[in-house]
């Protein structure tokens, strides 16, 4: 009887939390209603988790003596994983939000790894069905944990390059290839019980294991640093995808709900992430995009022109319209508060002011509309890219801050360019471009930017904060009708 009813509340708690998860992730498609969709998918998971305990009372009676240590691991581990994860949560700074991301999506699959390999190390029998699924579950997890380390060790600097060899699709794939065989061959030997082996099953799972982490560092080793929101995207889908399998295998509905929830919204971000790069996932995952290059078709013409940043915002000031385009050097500065501060006062002198984001910009998908409602810009006052892309030919000012490969214009023309063919933001048809940046150097692709060459572009060096608080004093300097 009791154990019956225990049953049904988990079965009840789960419903309620798939409903709390599935209601959060509705409310998280807009950065309006994103923040409190957060708490509403933690409050779900948080109940899945504390139900999970009511799983005691199924326990045989002959491993009852081991209940009270398994009982404070599984404690003592949501304990220190909580706790380092409300640590770090609470410190990590807005540049390093892309490698947090990548690091989470690593664990989470690691974690559908790990329930694989307890469920393949089970001495007893299981079906075939069960079995396979078992293992994509487990190559899926393990694909994505070393992939996802070896995409935060690129964005945290740690891994500087892309690395590549001749040979290195052929060689990745002959890795796959063996890790599927092992699969197979793990399939095999299972329904054939007495079957003569060279390694025994516990050594074959190893190697399974060890081959599937292999390719996960092989397959995210040479993608360059501009597909980096793609990478991200794609293991994201990867480890709700692992996760559904293996709640599938324990019969799980949260771990099922879940998986297949995060799944389907990592594979449709991937898809728009990729669309909007006009390129195909396969093409993102095993051509050479990202790599450091020059423009073939021979540098730019004209030369650069650095101009002060006050001169830029007292233009701004006397402007109709400005339409600004933030870019990943925001984040780095952390000036999107000062930015929003200039945006008011030109406000409030009767500029029109609106912001185009790119949905690549920055290190990872919708990093900037994240850094732009920490900053409390009204929602309405942010564009995507479909929806404003007409407007700039209109339009007075674009004021373009650290951001780079979305506003090249040699994606439209130079077939040589590594971005051609990708959808830009068309600053370059403004009447006046100013763009900031704190050097000369590239943008994330390491090409040149032929728009920061043209007559109707100026610079204004320096960092992103700095060259916005000069701005603002500018404005104001030229009295209360400005500000």
């Amino acid at each position: 009887m009791l154990n019956s009813l225990a049953q049904l509340v988990i079965a009840m708690i789960y419903l309620i939390a798939a409903f709390f998860l599935m209601y959060g992730l509705k409310r998280m498609s807009s950065p309006v209603t994103a923040s409190s969709g957060i708490y509403v998918a933690g409050v779900g998971m948080l109940g899945a988790v504390i139900v999970s305990f009511f799983y005691i009372v199924d326990v045989r009676a002959s491993a009852h003596v081991y209940l009270p240590l398994n009982i404070g691991l599984a404690v003592a581990a949501l304990a220190i994983g909580g706790g380092a994860a409300w640590w770090s949560g609470k410190r990590v700074a807005m540049t390093a939000m892309p490698q947090m991301v990548a690091l989470y999506n690593g664990m989470g699959g690691g974690a559908a790894a790990a329930i694989a390999a307890m469920e393949l190390l089970r001495s007893q029998a299981r079906g075939s069905v069960a079995l396979i699924i078992t293992l994509l579950g487990a190559l899926i997890g393990a694909v994505s944990l070393s992939g996802s380390l070896i995409a935060w060790a690129k964005l945290d600097g740690l891994i500087k390059q892309p690395l590549r060899f001749l040979g290195q699709q052929i060689f990745n794939a002959l890795i796959m290839l063996a890790t599927l065989l092992l699969g197979a061959y793990l399939v095999f030997l299972v329904q054939a019980g007495d079957a003569p082996q060279l390694f025994s099953q516990r050594e074959l799972i190893y190697l399974f294991f060890a081959f599937a982490l292999l390719f996960g560092v092989l397959m995210t080793l040479p993608i360059g640093g501009a597909d980096m929101p793609v990478v991200i995207s794609i293991y994201n889908a990867f480890t709700g995808l692992a996760v559904g399998l293996e709640g599938l295998v324990l019969q799980n509905p949260a771990l099922m709900i879940a998986g297949m929830v995060v799944g389907a919204a990592g594979l449709l971000l991937t898809l728009l992430m990729a669309k909007a790069m006009n390129r195909s996932v396969m093409n993102v995952l095993f051509t050479n995009f990202g790599v450091i290059a020059k423009l073939k078709s021979g540098a730019p013409q004209g030369e650069l022109k650095p101009v002060e940043a006050g001169d830029a915002g007292i233009f701004m000031r006397y402007a109709a319209s400005v339409i600004i385009v933030p870019g990943y050097g925001l984040a780095v500065a952390h000036g999107q508060q000062k930015l929003y501060e200039l945006v008011k006062l030109l406000q409030t002198a009767g500029v029109t002011v609106k912001f185009a984001v790119h949905p690549v910009a920055g290190r990872m998908p919708g990093q900037m509309d994240v850094l732009l409602a920490e900053a409390n810009v009204p929602y309405d006052n942010i564009f995507q890219l479909e929806d404003i892309n007409d407007e700039f030919s209109h339009t007075d000012v674009v004021l373009v801050i650290g951001a780079n490969d979305v506003v090249n214009p040699a994606a439209r023309t130079d077939k040589a360019s590594p971005i051609f063919g990708m959808p830009i933001l068309n600053a370059d048809q403004a009447k006046k471009i100013y763009v900031v940046k704190r050097g000369e150097g590239r943008g994330y692709a390491g090409i040149v930017n032929p728009l920061f060459y043209r007559d109707n572009c100026d610079m204004v060096y320096g960092d992103a904060q700095a060259v916005l608080i000069k701005m603002i004093e500018a404005v104001r300097g030229l009295g209360a009708a400005a500000a």
